[in-house]
């Protein structure tokens, strides 16, 4: 791409593949990440009312800038000058607030700047080892929300549900607070507790909600096999006894280990001769494009698109599976939730698309954007959206996510009893293209 400085590109958590970008400009003691921000000064400059800025730096050049930027420097001389606490507070302060606004008047809330220490935490994130409360947290319609509590967290542990809307934290009200702010604040010191005040849509009011800190393992992926001896609860159309066994692979994440224990769980499903396949992606909130990428191989002929990232300037690139296929004969259905999102998405989507496998739960959280981490000159990072997904019948992922083909909710009282109307859902589905099948 002509650029000098390495970065990731992230579906949710991330992208493993490398890109490259160009690194932040310096101006004195201060680090800017746009050239153009200096043209304006430089414009500012020109204008009747000058304001001198100390400890910044011009850069000369000839080119004029489509803003008048004169304004941003009366305002931070006025703010620097004249407000209360503007003497005491740190220019470098001021300036990553400027690059917050900044970021925030995109209106994108996956575009997100992170300070030096706080992109210390994200790739925590990536990497699948910290400490908090175990949940995956997102903007959704203006509302800080849960995408999917890790299985085995605190989070989880203490009732936190895909879709809980977090209304306040620690009685501080969440309106206006973006994704990396509000991890900030729910993330501590191990053994403390936090209190969240949550409302469900099955709840008349919200709820506060006290999860104790922990560290936190990013879990990869559970295998079963579920198993019908039954005549009478499995008996094909012409009244033949089913004997078969059907595997539940159950994914968490699109991590670094996935390839690996989705290999070794798609081996058991060979040997064992397994008749059908639940592939569980609830509450799953994605992860690495590559790993989706990856496992798409398994279920589609080499070479079939599984996604393309659509540009701005309408340029496409398009990710092709690159696998053995060795799962595409064996009937499959696939669990989704409001907790599905991003390379969950990516993967669903594209075997619905291809292979026309059954969707079944309900709508996936809309996570259609690509984003890629890009350094600025001191360490700070921006998560850029630079680009949608689009599936391979054409179908870009939107906030409204994927349909399922059968809906099936479950309920708090399913919740209570512990049971699992979905699971259910998909093994009657599946049970029944298995005896189409023979």
């Amino acid at each position: 791409m002509g650029f000098n400085t390495p970065v990731m590109r992230f579906v949710t958590k991330g992208k493993m593949r490398l890109i490259v970008i160009g690194a932040g400009i310096f101006a004195g003691a201060a680090i800017i990440g746009s050239a153009t921000f200096y043209f304006g000064y430089q414009s500012g400059l020109a204008k009747t009312r000058v304001v001198a800025v100390e400890n910044v730096k011009n850069l000369e050049s000839g080119k004029s800038a489509a803003v008048d930027f004169g304004i941003f420097w009366e305002a931070w001389d006025l703010l620097k000058n004249g407000h209360l606490k503007g003497g005491e507070t740190a220019d470098q302060k001021m300036l990553y607030g400027a690059i917050q606004g900044l970021t925030n008047s995109l209106g994108d809330p996956h575009t997100v700047f992170f300070q030096p220490e706080d992109s210390k935490k994200f790739e925590e994130d990536v990497n699948g080892s910290f400490g908090g409360i175990g949940a995956e947290i997102g903007i959704k319609n203006n509302q800080l929300v849960v995408i999917a509590p890790l299985k085995g967290s605190p989070a989880e542990k203490a009732g936190l549900k895909a879709g809980d809307k977090i209304l306040a934290i620690n009685e501080t009200g969440t309106q206006g607070l973006d994704v990396n702010e509000a991890v900030k604040k729910i993330r501590g010191e191990v053994g403390t507790s936090i209190k969240l005040t949550v409302l469900r849509d099955a709840w008349e009011a919200p709820k506060d909600i006290e999860i104790v800190r922990a560290t936190i393992e990013i879990p990869t992926l559970e295998w079963s096999v579920i198993e019908n001896k039954d005549v009478a609860a499995g008996s094909s159309s012409d009244g033949q006894a089913l004997n078969e066994d059907i595997a539940h692979i159950k994914l968490f994440s699109f991590n670094q280990n996935a390839p690996v224990v989705f290999y070794k769980a798609a081996l058991r499903a060979l040997l064992g001769r397994t008749d059908g396949l639940i592939l569980d992606l609830r509450n799953n909130p994605g992860g690495y494009l590559e790993i989706a990428i990856n496992l798409a191989g398994w279920f589609l002929d080499k070479g079939d698109i599984v996604v393309s990232e659509k540009f701005r300037d309408g340029r496409q690139e398009v990710f092709r599976a690159d696998g053995t296929g060795a799962l595409k004969d064996i009937p499959t259905v696939i669990l989704v939730n409001e907790g599905s999102a991003s390379a969950s998405e990516i993967l669903a989507g594209a075997l619905h698309a291809k292979r026309n496998i059954k969707l079944i739960g309900t709508p996936t959280f809309g996570k259609g954007t690509v984003q890629e981490l890009r350094s600025l000159g001191d360490n700070s990072k921006i998560k850029l959206t630079i680009a949608n997904w689009v599936l391979p019948d054409g179908t870009v992922i939107s906030e409204d996510g994927l349909k399922p083909d059968n809906e099936v909710k479950i309920t708090e009282t399913d919740t209570q009893e512990g049971k699992d109307p979905q699971l259910e859902k998909a093994i009657e589905v599946l049970r029944a293209e298995i005896a189409e099948k023979k």
